[in-house]
C-alpha cells in the first residue's frame, strides 16, 4: 500500500541550522577585531560571515545540530572556547538567533525574490 504521506528523517537525525551570534563588550580597534574574526573564520571553517565594530561583533554560520535548542547552546558556547586560540576580546554573548534550513531560505526569497545566499567569507564594518 501506498502512503502519501513522504517518509521523513528519523527524529534523532543531525540538521543543518543557520546562526547568528552577537557580542559586545568594551572597545577595541576596528584592526583587532578584524583580525580577530580571521582567526576565528580559519579555527571554525562554517563561518559564514562575520560583521564587527568597536564594542561589537556578529557572526553568521552553518551548524549541525539535533535540534534549534543544542544549536543554540553550541553558539552560546563558541566565543569563549575560540577566545583564547583566536584571540577573540573578551566581550559577552548578547544574542543568538537560529532558523533552519527552510526558513533562512524563505527570508531570502522574500527580501530578494530569490534564494538568499550569504557569500562565504566576508568579514565587513557594521
Amino acid at each position: 500500500m501506498l502512503s502519501a504521506v513522504p517518509d521523513s528523517e528519523p527524529d534523532s537525525a543531525a540538521r543543518m541550522w543557520h546562526v547568528t551570534l552577537t557580542v559586545e563588550g568594551a572597545p577595541v580597534s576596528a584592526s583587532a577585531i578584524r583580525e580577530a574574526l580571521e582567526r576565528l573564520s580559519d579555527e571554525h571553517p562554517f563561518l559564514l560571515a562575520g560583521r564587527y565594530a568597536p564594542t561589537r561583533a556578529e557572526v553568521r554560520y552553518w551548524d549541525e545540530a539535533l535540534d534549534a535548542s543544542t544549536a543554540m547552546s553550541l553558539a552560546a558556547r563558541l566565543w569563549d572556547e575560540h577566545r583564547v586560540s583566536a584571540g577573540l576580546p573578551d566581550w559577552q554573548v548578547v544574542g543568538v538567533e537560529v532558523i533552519d534550513q527552510g526558513n533562512f531560505h524563505r527570508r531570502g526569497r522574500t527580501a530578494h525574490g530569490q534564494l538568499g545566499l550569504v557569500a562565504a567569507g566576508r568579514i565587513l564594518p557594521f
